[in-house]
């Protein structure tokens, strides 16, 4: 994966795919994980959709990388909202490897909903979990009537919000149960505050 492929926002796309990469670790089997194998955060399943056909144990950090950006990135447009707040995109990026890209879409167009005053500020999505123009022109509308930086915090704690329930839901099955600590532990608060300042120009 080049960072000259994607443009302008080549260098950040590198860097979330790569703290994403860090997170998840490398190869683990655990039996209570309905993914089965998985390296580098990558489940079998994924894999085989993208071609990978060897021992999971030796997929390379490389195709992983490979996965997140094509996969976990552009398709969801996720590349989208990083190019508008690096830190709302990194947050959807990695709620969309760990509790799946369509959830985290539909939490960020719930987010903006919750976030419109009812529609006073600006026009209601619909919570499809498609990113196009309209969910980006309510972001860009929630920037003007925010602040740039100040809209970026209220979106990434209404993600966590949703966030935290559904781990606590999934975790009151028995199977699920042993992960909360981690999930909460790794997942939340680790797109800090302090980044809704930056932007994709530095």
């Amino acid at each position: 994966m080049s960072a000259k492929t994607w443009g302008s926002i080549g260098a950040l796309i590198l860097a979330v795919v790569g703290s994403v990469v860090a997170i998840e670790g490398g190869y683990v089997n655990d039996p209570n994980d309905a993914g089965g194998e998985t390296n580098h955060g990558v489940t079998v399943a994924v894999a085989r959709d993208h071609g990978y056909t060897g021992p999971m144990l030796s997929m390379p950090v490389e195709k992983a990388r490979d996965i997140y950006a094509v996969t976990y990135i552009r398709a969801p447009q996720f590349d989208r909202v990083l190019a508008k707040s690096p830190a709302v995109g990194t947050k959807l990026v990695d709620i969309g490897v760990n509790a799946g890209q369509g959830r985290a879409s539909r939490w960020f167009q719930q987010s903006l909903n919750d976030l419109s005053r009812g529609g006073r500020d600006f026009d209601a999505v619909a919570v499809d979990g498609s990113i196009g123009t309209r969910t980006l022109t309510a972001y860009t509308a929630l920037e003007k009537r925010r602040g740039r930086v100040k809209a970026c915090e209220l979106t990434i704690k209404l993600l966590e919000g949703y966030q935290t329930a559904h781990y606590t839901a999934l975790a009151k099955g028995p199977a699920n149960s042993s992960f909360l600590v981690g999930w909460l532990d790794h997942r939340i608060g680790n797109v800090p505050l302090s980044r809704c300042a930056e932007s994709v120009a530095g």
